[in-house]
This record gives C-alpha cells, sequence and structure tokens, in this order.
C-alpha cells in the first residue's frame, strides 16, 4: 500500500472533530470541509475504497478512509486531543498551497485551539500504525 502524506491525518482529525464523519455498519459518509462533496468510503475486512481524489487516483487512504480507520478503532485515537481541529477550511488551504500539504498544515496549526505538540505527536503515532497496517486501496469494492 502507498502510504499517505503524514498530513493527511490532520484533515482526517478535522472530519471527525466537525462531525463531518458518518460511521454507518458497512460504509462511511465524509463531507468535505468546505462541505462541498460527500465522499463514501466502503470496506470489507482489510480492503477500503473511497470516492475521494486521494484514494481514487492516487491509491493511497485518503483523509476520508483515515478518519474511519480512526473511528474504527484501527489507529490510536483520542478525541481530547483532536478536538481543536475544528473548522480548518483544508479544501481552501490545499488550493491556496498548490497541494504543498506541509504549508497547508502549518498555516492550519495557526488557528488550532489546544495542544498542538499533542496533536502531531498523535500523528506520528497514527502514521508509523498507517504503515504497519495491511491494507488494500482499491477504486470500488466489489460486493
Amino acid at each position: 500500500m502507498k502510504l499517505p502524506p503524514k498530513e493527511k491525518i490532520y484533515e482526517a482529525y478535522s472530519a471527525i472533530a466537525d462531525g463531518r464523519t458518518e460511521l454507518h455498519e458497512d460504509h462511511a459518509v465524509v463531507r468535505s470541509s468546505d462541505n462541498s462533496k460527500e465522499y463514501i468510503v466502503n470496506w470489507d475486512g482489510d480492503t477500503f475504497a473511497s470516492s475521494d481524489n486521494a484514494t481514487y487516483w492516487q491509491g493511497y487512504p485518503g483523509y476520508p478512509v483515515l478518519a474511519v480507520l480512526l473511528l474504527k478503532g484501527r489507529l490510536t485515537f483520542d478525541e481530547k486531543i483532536i478536538k481543536g481541529m475544528k473548522n480548518i477550511p483544508w479544501k481552501k488551504l490545499n488550493d491556496q498551497y498548490k497541494r504543498d500539504y506541509a504549508k497547508a498544515a502549518e498555516e492550519a496549526f495557526k488557528t488550532v485551539e489546544g495542544d498542538i505538540a499533542a496533536i502531531q505527536k498523535l500523528a506520528e503515532i497514527n502514521n508509523r500504525e498507517i504503515a504497519q497496517l495491511n491494507l488494500t486501496i482499491k477504486r470500488k469494492i466489489k460486493k
């Protein structure tokens, strides 16, 4: 599996903190930071598919898949740590910085309320965990 840019975990935190992730029994619906798009995440065991661009076109788990992994307990999750990641305009920032996710995250952290060091430490843990997961990323899951 291709690994996501490490900053994508921050976007997943925001999707959870904002309440933009709806987890259902066999799928999830994750809305974009500006609420202009809805992404459907499907899974079957360790195989995941999502309609977001990163997962669909780049072949790595995009933030909607990462949010699902967090909520399903596949990655270490602490709601108290990520609660300060609310209301970050990721779409705008990623467009503004032309997909330079590190610069977008740097700008996002200027608005974060909470312990930024704890958020970054959790993200480091999650990124190591992602590398250890034996996930398969597909464009679609045949049912």
